[in-house]
C-alpha cells in the first residue's frame, strides 16, 4: 500500500511537472509569435539605401543553362 502511494506521489510530480513546462513553452511560444508579428520585414528602408535592380533586358536563360545551374547550386 505504501509502495502504491509513493508511486501515485511520484506519478503527480511528473504529471504536474510536465503539465507546468508545457504550459511555459505554449507561452513562451506566444510571446515570440507577439514579438515578430509586429516586425514588419517589408517595409521602405530608410537612409541611404540602394534599390537593388538589373539593368537592361531580362534574361531567360533556356532549360539547358537552368539545370546546370540546379546541378552546380542546388537551386
Amino acid at each position: 500500500m505504501k509502495n502504491w502511494l509513493r508511486l501515485m506521489f511520484h506519478t503527480i510530480k511528473v504529471f504536474i511537472l510536465f503539465t507546468g513546462c508545457t504550459i511555459l513553452f505554449y507561452y513562451g511560444i506566444m510571446w515570440l509569435n507577439e514579438e515578430y508579428t509586429e516586425y514588419h520585414r517589408y517595409d521602405e528602408p530608410e537612409g541611404s539605401a540602394i534599390k537593388v535592380i538589373a539593368v537592361g533586358e531580362e534574361q531567360h536563360p533556356n532549360w539547358f543553362d537552368r539545370l546546370i545551374l540546379f546541378y552546380l547550386n542546388g537551386e
